[in-house]
């Protein structure tokens, strides 16, 4: 191919607009033999319309695309009432608008918060209704969460269909999709309710998703900041203020320097003689001019740059036509560059032009994501009754070599479980069908699976890594029945750590949740505690059995990070940790108690010491 061209789109070239003005400043390329733009003068709120995802070096940012009839709405708000608080924006802007589609299933107070703040969660359903003709019972999904793959959803609800934890209630499911989705979900009962099974749909396929707010951006280029809607807006227009502002004393001396050369120009001609014999007699007539008639270099070069037809008496009425227009638009630029008022006047004309341009009725720009909780969305709990899950207890057993399996009811004596020959037990825990699983992963991630999808009763289960993406290199450190209300202890070898929320660490994908941060390839997640209620004290022992007990009110709650030393070794690495309630004594593996000051007091310190030598009657092995 010999040429290539490239059109810009509508929304690119509002980016641009006025780049040819000195509206940004210039830097040297990579190379140094052109200059780009450090900035886009940018007409269009093209971060917050467009949105952002991407990952830097210690940092993540997730920004989810909007309205930009929405956004110039609440932009020109703010210019109005600079006080707005993100409530008052929240009533122009009220959540993303995805170019998919669906519904925000969320209510006001969490989106007000995740604005707020910059930081939070919000829940993407799929947009569906019912259809019931032709002796069919049928869900029509219609529109998909954003970013996600209709290949990916078939295949995930025809594993509910054919797959081995089979969702009874659904016989087929069909892609009916042309130009628009459309996916049919067809049920067996042809007289049953849609809502029991969407809402386990939504539950188990990714026809509901998690979309992270975390708006992160890099302000004045430079420094790196998590900011509100409210902060994102009002940079935005202070870059359009500048931008207005560096554009009209541009503009104005443009005009000026033409204004100087039609002034020049009409001093010649209205002494045109003088003029034609300077220019015959005078061996520098540039000098001479400008002696004579005491004008600049520059208007003395637009006078002998002039051609002999522009001499005429017609073109002198236009040179005064034009100077009058000049100094006209000269004292109009002036007075915007001293009046702020008129300049957000003007901005705000300028988002007006845009919404017209981009919103509204222009394509694509009406809203498409509906915003709360609606009767699709907002599926009760008790809607799921007999269709999958119920709360019949229930035993999950996890043997040596990472079998999974479930045992109906909770009276299972260990006896009794049989497990591959050369295979073993490693936990057995008590849980109900409607229950989920934590799993937390050496490489600091946790994996989520709902109890009624693990294989029941009959032979040894399923391997462990067939149902989440651990690497072989890596192993399963605990496993916790999700209790929303309790709360985690995560450390490392290294003995750096958190307390995190056993709710936030609930994931949606074989991939899990990214929870603790490694530092190296070696670095892996060693312990995993669960923290009682009453606890109030967390013991930490090193290889060394030098053992460190400070209060847990020290420990920082976190969702994700690498956390904080607990305890400083030389040449050694973290043993063990754990929770207690300092009253009541540190309970050992042995059954007994160390308690009361004779035992405790002399190891009690700060988090980040290195503890005292284990007291008389600890195991021999630093293990709680």
């Amino acid at each position: 191919m010999r040429y290539t061209e490239a059109r810009l789109t509508a929304v690119a070239e509002a980016m641009l607009d006025g780049i040819d003005e000195e509206t940004v400043d210039f830097r040297p390329t990579y190379d140094g033999e052109e200059e780009e733009p450090i900035v886009l003068p940018a007409a269009f709120p093209n971060l917050l319309a467009n949105g952002a995802t991407g990952i830097a070096v210690g940092m993540a940012t997730s920004i989810p695309p909007h309205n930009v009839g929405e956004l110039c709405l609440a932009l020109k708000h703010l210019i109005r009432h600079p006080e707005a608080s993100v409530e008052d924006l929240l009533a122009f802007v009220p959540g993303p608008d995805f170019p998919t589609g669906g519904i925000v299933a969320e209510p006001y107070e969490a989106i007000r918060d995740a604005y707020a703040t910059g930081r939070g969660n919000l829940r993407l359903s799929a947009r569906w209704h019912h259809e019931r003709d032709g002796g069919e019972n049928r869900i029509v999904i219609t529109e998909i969460p954003y970013q996600v793959q209709k290949s990916r959803l078939i295949e995930q609800i025809a594993a509910l269909v054919t797959g081995a934890e089979r969702l009874a209630a659904v016989a087929d499911v069909r892609d009916q999709s042309t130009e628009n989705v459309r996916l049919v979900v067809l049920l067996k009962d042809r007289k049953g309710e849609p809502g029991p099974v969407m809402a386990e749909l939504l539950r188990l396929t990714d026809l509901e998703v998690r979309i992270g707010l975390n708006m992160n951006v890099l302000v004045d280029g430079r420094t790196p900041r998590l900011s509100g809607l409210r902060e994102l807006l009002r940079i935005f227009l202070d870059h359009r203020f500048e931008v207005l502002r560096r554009r009209t004393s541009f503009r104005l001396k443009q005009t000026e320097a033409r204004l100087e050369i039609v002034v020049g120009l009409l001093l010649a001609l209205a002494d045109l003689d003088t003029v034609i014999r300077i220019i015959r007699e005078e061996d520098e007539p540039k000098a001479a001019l400008m002696a004579h008639f005491r004008i600049s270099d520059v208007q003395a070069e637009a006078i002998l740059n002039m051609r002999l037809r522009q001499l005429r008496r017609l073109n002198e009425i236009e040179l005064k036509a034009e100077r009058r227009t000049l100094k006209a638009t000269r004292a109009d630029l002036m007075a915007l560059l001293a009046d702020d008022s008129r300049a957000w006047a003007t901005i705000e004309d300028e988002l007006t032009q845009t919404a017209a341009r981009f919103a509204g009725d222009a394509p694509n720009g009406a809203r498409r994501t509906t915003i709360g909780l609606t009767p699709e969305s907002a599926l009760s709990a008790a809607a799921t009754e007999v269709v999958r899950a119920d709360a019949r207890p229930c035993t999950v057993v996890c043997s040596e070599r990472g079998w999974l399996r479930v045992i109906e009811g909770s009276a299972v004596s260990p006896d009794d479980i049989r497990y591959k020959e050369g295979d073993g037990p490693r936990l057995v825990l008590n849980a109900r069908r409607d229950d989920r699983l934590l799993i937390a992963g050496s490489n600091g991630r946790f994996y989520t699976l709902p109890v009624d999808r693990l294989p029941r009763d009959r032979g040894f289960g399923r391997p462990l890594r067939l149902m989440i993406d651990l690497a072989d290199d890596h192993d399963v450190i605990a496993v916790f029945v999700s209790e929303p209300e309790s709360r985690l202890l995560l450390a490392s070898a290294q003995g750096r750590g958190f307390v995190a929320d056993m709710a936030s660490l609930v994931g949606q994908t074989r991939a899990g949740k990214a929870v603790l941060t490694l530092d190296s390839e070696t670095e892996r997640l060693f312990k995993c505690a669960l923290i009682a209620p009453s606890d109030d004290t967390v013991a930490v022992i090193g290889s060394n059995r030098r053992l460190l007990l400070f209060p847990l009110a020290e420990m920082p709650v976190l969702n994700r990070g690498k956390g904080v030393i607990l305890q400083r070794y030389r040449d050694a690495t973290l043993a063990d940790i754990r929770t207690f309630t300092y009253a009541e004594g540190l309970p050992l593996r042995s059954g007994r108690l160390l308690r009361g000051d004779a035992h405790l007091r002399g190891c009690l310190g700060r988090r980040g010491q290195t503890g005292q030598p284990a007291p008389k009657g600890f195991p021999a092995a630093p293990l709680f």
